[in-house]
């Protein structure tokens, strides 16, 4: 007797049935099943079925074996294997094309297969030209075509000057506009002052748009006194970073905007964000896993160099509380990585960003696991959050009519990262040597292997778009 379903999953059209195969055919393209399958509704043993690369059923975990042969061209089961949602990184500096070099979408998407990710959306700048008008999107959704293994989307930017190009981009399928309250780190992507973040946030506020904002106060920063890591961390203060999301929450409340707050690195920030989000006002924002994982006491080199910066142990702390609260709504890698010798030589002039896009689920699960989290807090801060924060409906999540987006995930395996053995561009991250818990062992991007073989990722686009 097959035991009944339960909550949660759902049964499928029979074979000739409106909506089921065709009498003869196997009723599913895949079945994946699991002890350990990660829903929106809890871990529980299931069988995941995939028909067209979406989930079709969640069915009862040994349903299948009571059916008729042939239920299904391909079964996998993975016994005490978790099964979780393909990750959803929306911050991830691609670099293509104009410093290809530095990263690509080839090289970039292969590494977020092989780390648990099926969909990244990549960031408007450090690419050439930056992603600040419609000709630019094209020019890199052209770069984009053919060598994508996994799902991507884009980023619009809004720089001084472009206030007219907001809208055409949103109409054009960008997810939202990014905006840096203090210099990029690249000279053409210049930085939006108090009456340019509010004018954005009024032409965005016309049309739903959101605004993603890289908040740091640029009169609170200073050049760095000297090569040491100490020195560049009293260049960016905590104060510099909660001063300016005080501002955008701010001018969020002023215009009506909707406003993300990026890579939060202080946990200072998070009353300024309680207080808003009491008030009404519509303010997101979230972290990643550098600034859950590491601490400034243990900084041991340029690799570790972000901004903004790698703070305390006790800071660490907080965001993890920040997380459990929700007041962060996830946490992406802001892989931003780039070639060796721009990594040097010490922290005054190594290039800020952290290379982490195939490490971020195994290094946040090392570190949740100790702190008491279980794969489903993980799978929601890191694929079904950054999923709605797009709104990727289809994204992110366990559950029928979604994409069959999975990643097999053995959370009590152990491995020692070798840089050189990652997919990056370049062998350079701070992980590099550190033991971590967690495998990812096989990801499907809609219900095929990704990672492997010719590209088949999608361009995305914001939802009712292209």
């Amino acid at each position: 007797m097959t035991e009944p379903l339960a909550p949660g999953t759902a049964e499928v059209p029979a074979p000739g049935t409106p909506g089921g195969p065709l009498p003869g055919e196997p009723e599913f393209d895949l079945v994946v099943r699991s002890r350990r399958v990660v829903t929106p509704e809890g871990v529980r043993p299931l069988a995941v079925a995939v028909r067209d690369g979406k989930i079709a059923a969640l069915l009862p975990h040994d349903s299948l074996e009571h059916r008729r042969e042939g239920t299904a061209r391909e079964a996998v089961d993975l016994g005490e294997v978790a099964l979780l949602p393909g990750l959803v990184d929306t911050h991830v500096h691609v670099n293509e094309p104009g410093r290809t070099h530095w990263e690509g979408f080839a090289s970039a998407t292969r590494a977020a297969a092989a780390g648990g990710v099926t969909t990244v959306v990549d960031m408007p700048l450090n690419a050439l030209p930056p992603t600040v008008s419609v000709a630019a999107l094209e020019i890199k959704r052209q770069a984009a075509e053919g060598r994508c293994h996994v799902d991507v989307g884009f980023w619009g930017g809004a720089v001084p000057g472009n206030e007219g190009e907001l809208e055409p981009l949103h109409r054009a399928g960008v997810f939202g506009v990014k905006c840096f309250l203090s210099p990029s780190g690249v000279d053409e992507f210049p930085a939006l002052d108090r009456a340019g973040l509010r004018e954005a946030l009024r032409t965005l506020a016309s049309f739903d748009g959101l605004m993603i904002v890289h908040a740091e106060d640029p009169a609170l920063l200073t050049d760095p006194p000297g090569p040491a890591y100490r020195d560049f961390l009293a260049s960016r203060t905590a104060e510099a970073e909660r001063r300016a999301v005080a501002q955008v929450v701010e001018l969020a409340a002023e215009t009506g905007a909707r406003a993300h707050i990026v890579h939060v690195s202080s946990a200072s920030c998070l009353d300024v964000l309680r207080a808003a989000r009491r008030d009404g006002v519509r303010i997101s924002a979230e972290t990643c896993p550098h600034y859950l994982t590491l601490t400034a006491e243990e900084v041991s080199g340029p690799a570790y160099k972000c901004c903004p910066p790698i703070r305390e142990a006790a800071n660490r702390d907080g965001l993890w509380r920040g997380l459990a609260d929700g007041l962060l709504m996830g946490v992406v890698s802001d892989h931003s990585p780039s070639p060796p010798d721009l990594k040097a030589p010490d922290f005054a002039a190594a290039w800020g960003g952290i290379s982490s896009l195939q490490l971020g689920l195994p290094v946040v699960w090392t570190s949740a696991r100790e702190r008491g989290y279980g794969l489903s807090e993980v799978a929601r801060w890191m694929a079904e959050g950054p999923a709605a924060l797009v709104g990727l409906p289809y994204k992110g999540a366990i559950r029928p009519g979604a994409d069959a987006d999975l990643v097999a995930f053995d959370p009590e395996g152990r491995f020692t990262v070798d840089a050189a053995a990652l997919h990056h561009r370049h062998p350079v991250t701070p992980y590099d040597g550190r033991t971590l818990t967690g495998v990812v062992v096989r990801t499907w991007l809609r219900g095929r292997p990704a990672g492997g073989g010719a590209p088949r990722g999608r361009l995305l686009a914001r939802e009712g778009i292209g």
